[in-house]
């Protein structure tokens, strides 16, 4: 027996994110179908979010005070996080991990892509700490992990020996690359783009060499700009060049990256993000579900799609006064503003 939900209300509906009055119909999770209505109740329907770049085992190192610059707190083998993460045991990390889980579940977050760090026990340690939520991670593993995985997460490309073999072993593999490029400098972006990867993260200081490749070769990027403030590898809002990703006609998603210093919280990442460019509140809200197509299922909301999808009662707030209400979603949304989540 089907089951069937109905949700009415202001939706954003496909990948254009079009504000629309609508009735959806949901079957057994699949968007049945979305019809217009005059009068719809003042409620907005959104798709859940995706956060494409995170490092949760770091939880356990959670604003822990930090002395140095960016390589000596998370280069691998030795940096600082490293350090904490091997000297936790896994009963502590599975717990933290889970409960960092957990909050992004309640801000409507139905799926993250994380850098896994401990090789196979790393991965599947994530994997015992996300029984019983309802978001999915795509794990990027390392150190062996990334073949019973999603992908290889990789820190640099001049962070690892024989980089090759392993890049090489994860194709064959059919494992996604992703790579941290253009964080602290611009020098390992080049060498990245040589492996051809699945994803990008950072290019915080790319050229637009750079970015004009990855268009071409529709290599997406997560950025994180609240991590990048507070690492201090910026204090620009033209670092990382989002605006210039765009305009170029790069694909870009939204990540939150390091749980020891920012709180997984799209909303409030996104709203930084508003606040630090003048890029529309559309594309920005785009950045934050566009992600999603690493999990091979993008949560746009369109007709025969299984698309997690979250709700938000305006009239339970200030909201209600909103004269644009995706505006109001980047720049003033979080957590206690959610009506439903359905995923």
């Amino acid at each position: 027996m089907e089951r069937e939900t109905s949700i009415e209300g202001f939706a954003l509906i496909g990948e254009e994110l079009s504000l629309r009055p609508a009735l959806i119909i949901i079957k057994d999770g699949v968007i049945r179908s979305i019809e217009e209505v005059r009068k719809p109740k003042k409620r907005w329907i959104l798709p859940a979010l995706f956060n494409a770049h995170t490092h949760i085992g770091d939880t356990v190192a959670m604003d822990t005070p930090v002395d140095g610059d960016l390589e000596s707190i998370v280069t691998p083998p030795d940096g600082l996080k490293h350090q904490i993460l091997r000297a936790t045991e896994r009963s502590t990390l599975i717990s933290a991990m889970h409960a960092t889980i957990g909050v992004m579940e309640k801000t409507g977050c139905a799926g993250f892509a994380d850098f896994r760090e401990g090789g196979v026990d790393g991965v599947s340690a994530l994997r015992e700490a996300a029984v019983g939520s309802t978001i999915r991670p795509v794990i990027f593993g390392r150190d062996g992990g990334e073949l019973y995985s999603e992908g290889f997460g990789i820190s640099s490309v001049r962070d690892i020996s024989n980089l090759d073999y392993a890049v090489e072993a994860a194709r064959r593999a059919g494992k996604m690359i992703a790579i941290h490029a253009g964080e602290r400098d611009a020098n390992d972006i080049e060498g990245a783009l040589a492996y051809q990867p699945d994803l990008l993260i950072h290019c915080t200081h790319a050229h637009d060499r750079d970015l004009r490749r990855c268009a071409d070769e529709d290599i997406p990027i997560a950025i994180c700009p609240r991590s990048n403030w507070i690492l201090g590898v910026t204090r620009s809002p033209n670092n990382p060049p989002v605006t210039k990703m765009i305009e170029l006609g790069c694909r870009v998603f939204l990540g939150t990256d390091n749980a020891m210093f920012v709180q997984p919280d799209l909303w409030r990442e996104m709203a930084f993000l508003s606040d630090i460019t003048d890029l529309s509140a559309r594309t920005i809200l785009e950045m934050g579900i566009a992600g999603s197509s690493l999990s091979k299922t993008p949560y746009w909301i369109e007709e025969g799609k299984k698309a997690p999808i979250m709700t938000i009662n305006p009239e339970d707030s200030n909201l209600i006064y909103s004269r644009d209400p995706i505006r109001t979603l980047v720049s003033r949304c979080g957590i206690s503003h959610l009506d439903r989540i359905l995923f």
